[in-house]
């Protein structure tokens, strides 16, 4: 039976947002509209604060698309103060669930950044980093490495966000501590690729420190020859995935390095192998599988700037993936070879935007971070329009 929304009588706000969604999916805007905004109250009443704030936030941007932002500003606010009071609910918590903890500090960010309003971004920022950084010397006094490692990550980029970089170097120091510590630890295990990971991460908070000089370049040429030797590993036990994959990492952390020469030789060599699998993939019928190497092709020659071939292989890999995350990886390729070039410290901490969303998860803003570098770069602009063309979109 169908629910109604009878005059008189509060439905629950369960059935207000069913009935909300259907009557603008039937293009009822309006009258949809106000049943969602009757269901966020209902839930707000009932205390259910984060189905509230939800709500608020879907009407908020509806709104803000549709009507322009002063319309949206009461929605965009109400939300994001019931994600204030969440937070402060989940961080008075025993165990904080850092995962919903991302989820609410993110979302008032971002309605306030909707909002354009700096004070009280910049005020939210400041606030967060400090939440994340105590959160963070919680953890690392209780041994807690990865988790400690995920809270000053946060810290960090709120910091940065807020405009306190004497604070984020602060947290950059604590996090080359913690990075250099797990690379010690998965060496002396024999675990190269691990190892290179966490070279790669200690190389992006050295930069911090002291910028793209000799000191980021050792540690990234660190990196490369760790993921060379976890490639090694990889092809004797006959597995010729993940040799790639670990080849692909080599080839973009000696690029960051500075040694375009290895990088290329590698880059060579990778994309050979990389179509030995592929096809390996397609005569089993694992079309998933070859897409994903595909796609690992891409980003292999653009790394050796074979653009016109990258597009082929992205074009073939698109026939069987979706979403934005291969967008997303074949946008962070071009700007860490443009990087690269022109040993950019901007660039690079773009990169490091996208690649903080990426790991939190938040592939639509990564998306958004790593197409705006092309964007707003006129140099990139001739490839941006070959990466947007091989996704079926067509420049005017």
């Amino acid at each position: 039976m169908r629910t109604l929304a009878i005059p008189g009588i509060e439905n629950p706000p369960e059935e207000l947002e069913e009935l909300g969604f259907k009557y603008i999916d039937e293009g009822k805007t309006k009258e949809g509209l106000k049943l969602i905004l009757r269901a966020a109250k209902g839930y707000e009443n009932r205390g259910d604060k984060e189905n509230a704030a939800r709500l608020y936030r879907y009407l908020g941007y509806f709104l803000a698309k549709r009507t322009g932002i002063e319309k949206a500003r009461p929605s965009l606010l109400k939300s994001a103060y019931l994600y204030i009071d969440l937070i402060e609910r989940e961080i008075s918590k025993p165990e904080v669930d850092i995962d919903a903890l991302d989820d609410y500090c993110f979302s008032v960010l971002e309605a306030f950044a909707t909002l354009n309003d700096a004070r009280l971004l910049g005020k939210y920022s400041m606030e967060f980093a400090g939440i994340y950084e105590d959160l963070g010397s919680s953890y690392e006094e209780s041994g807690d490495i990865s988790l400690a490692i995920r809270a000053y990550e946060s810290a960090f980029r709120y910091y940065r966000l807020a405009g306190s970089e004497e604070n984020a170097k602060k947290v950059a120091e604590k996090l080359i501590s913690l990075y250099g510590q797990i690379a010690e630890t998965k060496l002396s295990e024999g675990d190269a690729g691990a190892a290179a990971d966490a070279f790669y991460e200690l190389a992006r908070y050295t930069k911090v420190i002291f910028g793209y000089d000799a000191h980021f370049r050792e540690m990234m040429d660190t990196a490369a020859k760790n993921y060379e030797r976890a490639s090694k590993l990889a092809y004797s036990e006959g597995d010729l995935d993940r040799t790639t994959t670990y080849l692909l990492k080599a080839q973009y952390a000696y690029l960051l390095a500075g040694n375009s020469g290895r990088a290329k030789l590698i880059g060579i060599n990778t994309i050979r192998m990389l179509n030995q699998v592929v096809s390996a993939y397609r005569a089993s019928g694992d079309d998933r599988g070859a897409a994903r190497k595909l796609l690992e092709a891409t980003e292999a020659l653009i790394g050796i700037g074979k653009v016109e071939e990258a597009m082929t292989a992205y074009r073939s890999a698109l026939d069987s993936m979706s979403g934005l995350k291969p967008k997303t990886r074949v946008r962070l390729a071009v700007a860490k070879v443009y990087a690269s070039q022109k040993r950019s410290v901007e660039v690079l901490e773009e990169v490091d935007i996208v690649e903080f969303y990426l790991k939190k998860n938040n592939v639509s803003k990564a998306f958004e971070v790593a197409d705006k570098i092309l964007e707003k770069r006129d140099e990139l602009a001739e490839i941006r329009k070959k990466i947007r063309e091989a996704e079926g979109i067509t420049e005017f």
